[in-house]
């Protein structure tokens, strides 16, 4: 006889959320919901892994499509401003082919928050939402170890209604940063794990909050318990 689970109730579900969102603020000072990242005065810096054949190609042109691999099709670019997360998704550059290369893509402020202008949250999606081009997630963030932290980072999709526009117009450079994460990786395996001795030895960014305008906040749901 199979088990049944009892489900939680709509209110036990919303005071589960905001006791995260609490316990977050509390014990780290950070938000539940906050952008951090690596930017100076005109530029913020995201990441993103790639095959061999598309980051060589890249770094050399300074184009994301110099290589014919790079291909818009179906699929969300989906970019990441926390260092990382990108280590954990791409597992330091290990995890396999279509992500041994990691670059460090640099974007203008001014089409950085476009990007976030013309986004739709996951998963709550209306009929509205799915019409929008990019896409952002909340995920876990991550320590330099790939350890959960309990407060979220920020994910952002492109669409291939935008991939060419933000490939050809919106990247000012792009800087492959792999050895960097491979080192990172060597260090904590050696048994360095603290954070500002990894930014020390330039093995992590320096990521401050990067502030948004109100009506940036309330279309990436910021300031809500879901979405």
């Amino acid at each position: 006889m199979s088990e049944t689970k009892e489900m939680p109730s709509s209110s036990t579900g919303k005071s589960q959320r905001r006791f995260l969102k609490d316990s977050a603020l509390s014990h780290t000072g950070v938000p539940y919901k906050q952008i951090r990242a690596l930017y100076d005065e005109d530029t913020i810096t995201v990441y993103q892994a790639y095959s061999t054949s598309i980051a060589i190609p890249a770094v050399k042109e300074q184009c994301l499509s110099a290589s014919p691999d790079f291909q818009v099709g179906t699929r969300m670019t989906w970019i990441k401003p926390s260092w990382c997360w990108m280590m954990y998704r791409s597992g330091y550059s290990y995890k396999d082919s279509r992500q041994e290369h990691i670059l460090a893509i640099k974007m203008t402020h001014e089409n950085f928050k476009q990007l976030l202008s013309i986004a739709s949250v996951t998963p709550a999606l209306s009929p509205t939402d799915l019409k929008k081009p990019v896409r952002v997630q909340w995920d876990p963030e991550r320590t330099p170890q790939i350890g959960v932290l309990p407060y979220r980072s920020i994910q952002i999709g492109i669409s291939r209604a935008v991939t060419e526009k933000w490939v050809r117009e919106w990247i000012v450079s792009i800087e492959d940063v792999t050895e960097r994460a491979k080192e990172l990786k060597r260090a904590i395996e050696a048994g360095v794990r603290n954070k500002e001795e990894l930014i020390k030895r330039g093995l992590m960014p320096l990521e401050r909050e990067y502030v948004l305008e109100q009506p940036l906040r309330d279309i990436l749901g910021m300031d809500r318990e879901r979405g």
